[in-house]
């Protein structure tokens, strides 16, 4: 008897609108998996190995948003501790 998984290959951007759905707009992974027909730890696999493709445009821009944000923040914080240590 021949038990070899079936497997089929899920899109990279079904799998990213899968995790979107599920981080942005709280859909429980339980929900998500059984819209799709997919296993719970499917979904659960693509999340910690992240989802392989390019990032949108959108997404691109708020990480650099973010990382603009938090040099901004390690910059205030430096100069902050520098004076503190002046100081002393």
């Amino acid at each position: 008897m021949n038990n070899k998984k079936k497997g089929h290959r899920i899109a990279a951007d079904v799998k990213a609108d899968i995790i979107k759905r599920i981080k942005e707009e709280g859909v429980p992974v339980a929900q998500a998996a059984k819209d799709h027909g997919l296993h719970e730890t499917t979904i659960y696999g693509w999340m910690t190995q992240g989802v392989t493709g390019a990032p949108s445009w959108s997404e691109f821009a708020r990480v650099q948003k973010q990382n603009k944000e938090l040099f901004e923040l390690v910059g205030e914080l430096t100069l902050r501790l520098s004076a503190a240590q002046k100081k002393n």
